[in-house]
């Protein structure tokens, strides 16, 4: 058995496959997934399971670098976006036009997880990043300044 807190075989691997700057996009139940994407569909009934359900193990497995979401949440919804700042602690936080995830953000997604969630404007974009510590901790090797940061950590 996986020790991990993770159970989801298909988003177990999908986390593995992400490589550096790779989207993943965590959506609620009504977003418009593209035909063409890796769709991982976790709705059941609404609210089954809900974005924190499915964000919290995620958080827990895939180094995010960069969390973006609709740039109306913060008006709309102050909750969730509390939510994703708390379990997404290292990452930086971006709003961008929410027609723009609908879109071409929908397009450019490696994997978009579609969970139950009813929550107003609940699709986060993730983006994957790299445990910096181990990825420069080579003799010789030196981080870029925008990475000093996270080498402390």
């Amino acid at each position: 058995m996986n020790r991990n807190k993770l159970l989801n075989a298909e988003l177990s691997h999908a986390i593995a496959s992400m490589g550096h700057g790779d989207l993943m996009i965590v959506c609620d139940a009504g977003f418009p997934i593209p035909s063409t994407a890796w769709r991982i569909d976790l709705a059941i009934v609404p609210d089954v399971p809900d974005l924190a359900t499915v964000l919290t193990p995620i958080s827990e497995s895939l180094i995010t670098e960069r969390v973006a979401y609709a740039d109306t949440l913060p008006e709309h919804n102050a909750p969730l976006l509390a939510t994703i700042k708390r379990l997404f602690t290292d990452a930086e936080f971006t709003p961008v036009k929410h027609e723009a995830i609908l879109s071409e953000m929908a397009a450019k997604a490696k994997v978009i997880v579609r969970t139950g969630a009813f929550d107003p404007w609940g699709n986060i974009l993730l983006y994957s990043g790299v445990d910096v510590p181990k990825w420069f901790s080579k003799p010789g090797v030196v981080a870029p300044d925008y990475y000093a940061k996270k080498m402390k950590a």
